[in-house]
């Protein structure tokens, strides 16, 4: 006599909106680091007589395609995010929103200054241009000392206030933020008053707190997704 043996496969679990939107808010929090190599990529059209000199276009061309990455990164989570944190609050989950997209036009900026560089350099541009392209490269600087320093501490500030409060990810996660948002913007005003270089080591120790506070996020909300919290059964509060 011979039995037959039921095997059960295993119900895999739809995966909710709630849990879908952490996903792609922290893909995107974690895609807006493919710019770190920017700073080797960029090193030539920094060096002197770059739009006369020879060597390939191809690196800052490469970087100014992982910035508009980012760029679109940092509108993806203001986006994403929006329809979860508003009901914290309205008003501040718009500010993050314009301040997200200010970033974003920042990032932009920087791009073009420097894709202006590489038309000139591919126009066969005489010595003289060169003074052309440095001012385009320290526009470049500043737009970047100021767009990637100011705005990002209101971003934390924002968005980290939101977290908190409603208890949607681990408090020590936007305490993070809140800590690194004025530290940011010590690192920036040292810059401005040239106390310190942007790529010196005080800056980077100043930036690190936002920086870690960002990958964690992205990196919490995408294998972890929003815990539960009252705000996901309530109307969005001004």
């Amino acid at each position: 006599m011979t039995t037959l043996k039921q095997t059960t496969t295993p119900t895999r679990v739809p995966m909710t909106s709630l849990r879908k939107t952490a996903l792609v808010a922290g893909a995107f929090y974690l895609l807006s680091f493919v710019s770190i190599p920017t700073l080797g990529l960029y090193s030539k059209v920094r060096e002197p007589n770059y739009v006369t000199g020879p060597g390939p276009d191809t690196p800052v061309v490469i970087g100014g395609i992982l910035e508009m990455i980012v760029a679109l990164a940092c509108i993806g989570t203001a986006v994403a995010l929006y329809p979860v944190v508003r009901r914290q609050s309205e008003l501040r989950a718009l500010g993050f929103v314009g301040a997200r997209v200010l970033e974003a036009a920042t990032i932009v900026g920087c791009v073009v200054s420097l894709m202006s560089v590489v038309s000139l350099r591919r126009a066969g541009a005489a010595p003289d241009t060169e003074v052309a392209a440095r001012a385009l490269v320290a526009f470049h600087d500043w737009i970047f000392l100021l767009g990637q320093g100011f705005i990002p501490a209101v971003n934390a500030l924002l968005i980290g206030t939101l977290l908190y409060q409603s208890r949607l990810v681990p408090r020590a996660l936007p305490v993070l933020g809140l800590i690194g948002a004025p530290l940011l913007v010590i690192s920036v005003i040292g810059t401005l008053f040239d106390l310190w270089a942007q790529t010196s080591a005080i800056s980077a120790v100043l930036t690190l707190p936002i920086a870690v506070w960002e990958l964690s996020l992205g990196v919490y909300l995408v294998t972890k997704g929003f815990k539960p919290s009252p705000i996901t059964n309530t109307e969005p509060r001004p």
